[in-house]
């Protein structure tokens, strides 16, 4: 008998009033005499046709089957309206690489896959690229009336900031430790850490967004322990040295040209982006269980649908989120260092928006990419041992006005703990007078792509105005001979906890 299980298999939505339809088909059929080996290629082509009805009367079926299976047809029927229904193309959406710099093959085929999808209108794929979930990492993808929660990806709104202080630089090399300890003391990383209650506050919580879906009413106690707090991997609040070549006189940027400390910050939407981001990309799945295998993960949802609505929300608010917890991190560490701020730049990625092209509204998805619209300023960050960039937009529409959002990986983070060296990576660091507390072999410099080269592949996308090369970095699995507190013997290197002086 066809079960729970069954039904999966053939792609049955994960909805109760379909499926209690379909059981009473299958109850009444199996009465009948009726075997599964009739009945399963029947609710295989009811599950994932767009006009069940219509199908349910083309079929080679007894008349009393068609009657069982009528009801559970309609239910089907009502459920895919409105819904665009995966069928293959006969053309894919046209899309363009940016750089081919160690561009991983399957980041290649992920684009491929992006634009074979019967929403899609085009895609880029940025010099950074490599593989991710559904949409690679530095994937543009632009779609008509959908979202799709994994081309926007797991950190939603994952953010950079850049503030430049008023501090002379060579005041900062003269006491880095002072640097240091203020970035031990103001920031927290890692997978669910947080600030002790009440230390961290911002409006954010008080936005009626947090009323709304119901997984962002779960998340909400989570967020508000995790404000101003950064995560693991890749996420980093660092010092180092701007140079701004020729004076900057932008609308929300004026600089002269000269030498500066900034603070440079990246992270997300923390706990919160993770869970809505699963929590929507297994709806958008259930709801789409007609794709193939290898687009599950680039299941969307229709925009003017509950569901699409819901998530545009949610992901809306993880955006003013990520925001509160940069404004959060740039405003302690440089209120306990009692500098001023002589501009800042920030931006999003990991998000989509709604953005006109030809007279027409599109969702802009870009995923480790970087909106670059004309006149549009942005961060583009290196590694921890290697320089990042502000940089201009040009307003190329055939990127989507977008750029990359970073250097982009050329070894998996499995691979880098297998291979490299604590040592090669304190030489690397060393020799660019680099200090990092925390820091894990996979976010070695080497297992990134040369930033330089990947600015270069991007030169009709952006303008580039100032250098940052970072001197003091700060990550997940922190050190602790920055601290104000006695100085304590330095750790034994031990992997995770390594500290790079």
């Amino acid at each position: 008998m066809i079960k729970g299980k069954d039904l999966e298999e053939l792609k049955v939505p994960k909805v109760a009033e379909i499926r209690a339809k379909l059981y009473e088909a299958l109850g009444k059929s199996y009465a009948a005499g009726k075997k599964d080996s009739e009945l399963k290629p029947l609710v295989g082509k009811l599950a994932v046709s767009a006009n069940p009805t219509e199908v349910l009367e083309q079929v080679d079926i007894p008349k009393e089957v068609r009657e069982n299976f009528k009801v559970a047809a309609e239910e089907l029927e009502k459920f895919r309206s409105g819904r665009i229904v995966y069928s293959e193309r006969k053309e894919k959406a046209p899309w363009k690489l940016w750089g081919t710099e160690k561009v991983e093959a399957r980041a290649l085929e992920q684009m491929d896959e992006a634009v074979s999808l019967p929403i899609s209108v085009g895609g880029a794929l940025m010099p950074d690229a490599h593989q991710g979930y559904g949409l690679p990492i530095g994937g543009v993808l632009a779609t008509k009336n959908a979202v799709i929660p994994y081309a926007v990806g797991v950190d939603i709104a994952c953010r950079m900031r850049i503030s430049i202080l008023d501090i002379p630089y060579e005041e900062f090399e003269k006491d880095r430790r002072k640097f240091g300890a203020t970035l031990l003391d103001e920031t927290r990383f890692g997978v669910g850490v947080t600030f002790e209650p009440g230390k961290r506050t911002h409006k954010v919580m008080e936005d009626p967004l947090w009323r709304k879906s119901g997984v962002v009413k779960e998340n909400f106690k989570r967020a508000a322990s995790q404000l101003g707090t950064s995560g693991h991997g890749n996420h980093f609040v660092e010092f180092g040295k701007l140079m701004v070549e020729n004076d900057v006189d932008e609308p929300t940027l004026k600089i002269k040209a000269g030498i500066y400390t900034a603070l440079l910050s990246h992270s997300g939407s923390r706990g919160l982006g993770l869970h809505v981001a699963n929590h929507f990309s297994e709806l958008a799945q259930q709801l789409h269980p007609e794709l193939p295998e290898n687009l599950k993960r680039l299941a969307w949802l229709e925009l003017d649908s509950q569901e699409g609505k819901d998530y545009w929300e949610a992901m809306e608010l993880c955006g003013k989120y990520a925001e509160a917890n940069h404004e959060l991190i740039h405003e302690s560490v440089i209120g306990a260092l009692g500098c001023g701020v002589l501009g800042f730049v920030e931006n999003h990625h990991n998000f989509a928006w709604k953005e006109m092209y030809d007279g027409e509204e599109l969702i802009v998805h870009r995923k480790g990419a970087t909106p670059a619209g004309k006149g549009k300023l942005g961060v583009v960050p290196g590694s921890m041992g290697s320089p990042g960039f502000i940089v201009r937009g040009k307003g190329n529409a055939k990127s989507f006005n977008s750029c990359s959002h970073g250097a982009g990986r050329v070894m998996s983070r499995a691979a880098a703990f297998r291979t490299l060296k604590h040592a090669d990576m304190k030489k690397i660091l060393k020799e660019q007078g680099i200090s990092l507390i925390g820091g894990t072999l996979d976010e070695s410099p080497e297992v990134y792509k040369d930033i330089n080269k990947v600015i270069d592949g991007q030169r009709d996308l952006v303008d580039v105005l100032a250098k940052f090369e970072p001197k003091l970095v700060r990550m997940a699995a922190e050190g602790n001979q920055w601290s104000n507190k006695k100085k304590k013997k330095k750790p034994e290197n031990k992997g995770d906890e390594d500290v790079c002086m």
